[in-house]
């Protein structure tokens, strides 16, 4: 007869997860993340005013959220995580023509309020990890949007404060001795055109007209602890 542990078959002590086995249970959560826009240009101004606009600057700015976690099946989690998040994007012009970066530049900063409604489905657990992925949908509202243009810090585009965005990513839940640790990554997309379409600042009207349309994209990396 020889010993268990000689082979590695003893099996890992698992923590308790007396949180996942509640019908409801909080947390709050902490996270990263990178900015971008997806820019059409516009065909229509691109000859005109030979403005071509590109975000080539991604900075990294901050998620805080709370956690509500509601389960209604054993591998079904219902997720709500209000919180803020902050930001910025820079969008680049460059000549149309000649492919050189003009000198303007907008620096567009954002302070959202966002209200995610998120489905996570778990797999099986394995000791104390256990993989998942999650999917919803995102409202998000920009406190720093639709302000007035700045001419002192040549800022001739404005965001609208609303948008709807659809979420996706993976994760892994990390089951220590007394909290449950979740690393999360996940892409948000935002449904509608955000920039708004008005006649501009006096005199530099190209910086809008260049863009057909503009709509928010988000990557996040997120730590849960619940």
């Amino acid at each position: 007869m020889f010993p268990r542990d000689i082979y590695g078959q003893k099996q890992k002590p698992k923590n308790d997860s007396w949180y996942d086995d509640k019908p409801l249970h909080f947390g709050f959560s902490l996270g990263m993340n990178l900015m971008d826009f997806d820019i059409i240009p516009s065909q229509t101004h691109l000859e005109q005013d030979g403005y071509f606009p590109e975000v080539s600057i991604l900075n990294p700015g901050i998620n805080i959220q709370v956690v509500t976690d509601y389960r209604p099946a054993r591998y079904l989690d219902l997720r709500f995580l209000p919180g803020v998040a902050f930001g910025q994007r820079n969008v680049r012009y460059y000549d149309y023509h000649t492919g050189t970066l003009l000198d303007e530049s907008q620096r567009l900063e954002s302070s959202f309020l966002e209200f995610p409604l998120l489905l996570k489905y778990k797999g099986e657990r394995m000791n104390n990890v256990r993989p998942y992925v999650i999917g919803g949908l995102n409202y998000r509202y920009d406190l720093a949007g639709k302000k007035d243009y700045d001419e002192d810090r040549k800022i001739y585009l404005r965001l609208k404060r609303s948008d709807l965005y659809y979420e996706a990513g993976a994760g892994l839940d990390f089951y220590l001795p007394f909290f449950k640790l979740s690393v999360e990554i996940k892409t948000s997309r935002g449904l509608c055109d955000i920039v708004a379409h008005d006649e501009g600042y006096p005199g530099y009207p190209q910086y809008i007209n260049a863009i057909e349309k503009m709509k928010s994209r988000i990557w996040i990396i997120a730590f849960h602890f619940e």
